[in-house]
């Protein structure tokens, strides 16, 4: 157990700003979020502490989703809790997400008290951390305390402040975890016997196929000091491809453990309660039965003077049944004995494109100016290779920018450990359906480290992707305007074409009636579309104006909002830069 005195602003640069002068109402709080995505989870992250969106406005259905494009969620909620005595004898807990509590972690209203970001070797300039040197393939770095609002139900603060930085990697092993490294400053009174905890409401499975995930086993691993949750056989959520665990990395020498799992009528709710239950040393047994997971896992006690910092890491882990992830939290503390400083991908490299009538250019030429990928060195390898660039991989999908991804086209250098088909720097798809989304991810790859035995690093495909929809130029006026398809048909599953000609919008998984499409196509550069029922009611206008695109797309939504019934519809297209007028109809069967 190790407590730095007055030792953070020293080691990290970090400037704690005084709490007198954060004091901020709610609706002024800087809340933001973010998503992981270089890997293979994509976990949300806000400045309130939380693993669920908490307060902000996060418009995602899923949390923390494993692996990407699998629409598996595996967290409902989740959180930092810490637990102390005051130095009046009140028994205090702040918590950042519990089930019966309000949120008690913020951000001050400070604009830069955001969600900052950066990639390995990038030096981040904070507030609060001057010179802030990114460790991961992609760095979160975020700030809040549990005094910025002081007008919650409820809620004695300790006056605290919470850096937290999370790791996320992109490749191989690495990308199947996060490492959420928290600083944790007392700023105003000393805290006796505090307790530290994690908070976890699992809820794994498929989304699309039920929202009510009530069937999961729950562990403890005492040599990984990690809370595990893991779907059982059956039930009506789908097969869960991964567990979640929760695994404290550090301090792992705390006198005192606890892993405590509740049914939701037992949940403790104030400060009193939820103390004892991280401070009771009791571990649990391992419950095999199908229930909701209610987890808090706590550890020490510390004792924390005004000025002291203790750093703790824990790490998120997913994997392929509970013996991947296991896999994972073994490999995880190889990264832990090498603090983290592993050899990393090469930089992401970058991706231009041309579209055409059904076909697409992908071009990859090292610009001058630019990031090389094929000149980067890493000086966190055991070999003495300078330049351990090894090729380029080219990925498509057809369901969005996470993948599945397929590979198209592998160019590795000669005489390296690949193909040895030798680098090229431009692919052309052709045959594609034009006026559709295609997805297109560029990634680089480096050789293995012999020396350390550690694999090949590639960089995330899903990092640096791009939407395209191939076609053609927009014509110079009306005259070949059409609505497609036509007829529309109520009967037939758009959406599970490939590529879907309907999606959901947003991070939704499922398809909804709004989610209907015809398409306008062959439209000028400027336009005007209404259409009309046989009678001669308008339903909707669209207005068009693009230079670079031929159609328009309408989801057979009127302009009051309602879902149009199955008819004959008259619709016509002015070309507002000509006044040349088109008049067409279609068919919609529901």
């Amino acid at each position: 157990m190790r407590v730095l005195r007055r030792s953070l602003a020293v080691a990290c640069s970090i400037v704690l700003i005084p709490g007198a002068s954060v004091v901020a109402q709610f609706i002024d709080a800087k809340l933001d979020y973010r998503v992981t995505n270089v890997g293979k989870i994509r976990q949300v992250l806000t400045n309130m502490g939380t693993f669920d969106k908490g307060r902000t406005r996060y418009p995602g259905l899923i949390n923390a989703e494993f692996p990407p494009g699998s629409d598996e969620e595996h967290l409902f909620q989740g959180g930092i809790w810490i637990g102390a005595i005051s130095p009046t004898g009140d028994t205090l807990v702040s918590q950042s997400e519990a089930h019966f509590t309000p949120h008690e972690f913020f951000p001050t209203n400070k604009s830069w008290d955001s969600i900052w970001t950066g990639s390995k070797g990038d030096t981040l300039h904070l507030p609060y951390w001057q010179n802030y040197e990114c460790i991961s393939d992609r760095d979160y770095v975020s700030r809040y305390s549990d005094y910025n609002i002081l007008n919650i139900d409820n809620h004695t603060p300790l006056y605290l402040d919470i850096v937290q930085t999370t790791y996320s990697w992109s490749s191989g092993q690495l990308a199947e975890f996060l490492l959420h490294k928290y600083y944790i400053v007392a700023t105003k009174i000393p805290l006796k016997d505090a307790y530290i905890g994690f908070w976890m409401h699992s809820s794994i499975g498929n989304i699309g196929v039920a929202d009510n995930f009530i069937d999961e086993y729950t562990r403890w691993k005492a040599d990984y000091k990690m809370a595990i949750a893991e779907d059982s056989p059956g039930g009506n959520d789908g097969a869960a491809f991964s567990p979640i665990g929760f695994s404290v990395m550090a301090p792992t020498d705390a006198p005192s453990w606890s892993f405590n799992y509740y049914e939701h009528e037992e949940l403790p709710s104030r400060d009193p309660e939820c103390y004892q239950a991280m401070a009771s040393g009791r571990i649990m047994p391992d419950r095999i039965e199908r229930a909701r997971a209610h987890i808090i896992q706590a550890f020490g006690p510390f004792q924390i003077n005004v000025g002291d910092t203790i750093v703790v890491e824990m790490a998120e882990i997913f994997g392929e049944g509970l013996p991947g992830l296991m896999k994972n939290a073994e490999y995880i503390k190889l990264l832990k004995s090498k603090n983290f400083r592993v050899p990393s991908p090469p930089p992401s490299p970058k991706l231009r494109i041309t579209t055409a009538n059904h076909e697409v250019t992908l071009d990859w030429t090292p610009q001058p100016g630019s990031v090389n990928p094929e000149l980067y060195s890493d000086p966190n390898r055991g070999d003495t290779v300078k330049y351990p660039f090894e090729g380029y991989r080219l990925y498509k999908s057809t369901k969005g920018p996470d993948g599945p991804w397929s590979l198209l086209a592998e160019y590795d250098v000669i005489d390296g450990e690949g193909y040895n088909t030798g680098l090229q720097y431009t692919y052309k798809d052709v045959g594609l359906l034009n006026n559709i989304e295609y997805y297109y991810g560029l990634t680089a790859f480096s050789r293995k480290d012999n020396v350390l035995n550690f694999p090949p690093q590639e960089t995330s495909a899903s990092g640096n992707a791009r939407t395209v929809v191939p076609g053609t130029a927009p014509p110079a006026t009306v005259g070949e305007v059409a609505a497609v398809p036509n007829p529309y048909r109520g009967d037939i599953a758009y959406s599970s074409y490939s590529p879907p000609w309907e999606r959901p919008q947003g991070n939704r998984p499922w398809w909804m009636e709004q989610d209907r499409r015809i398409q306008f196509i062959n439209l000028p550069a400027s336009c005007q579309i209404k259409i009309y029922t046989l009678a001669g009611d308008l339903v909707a206008t669209l207005n068009h104006m693009d230079a670079a695109k031929g159609y328009e797309d309408w989801n057979l939504t009127s302009s009051i909002g309602q879902a149009i019934s199955s008819g004959l519809y008259l619709f016509t297209v002015e070309d507002t830069n000509n006044g040349n007028v088109q008049v067409g109809k279609f068919v919609i069967i529901k």
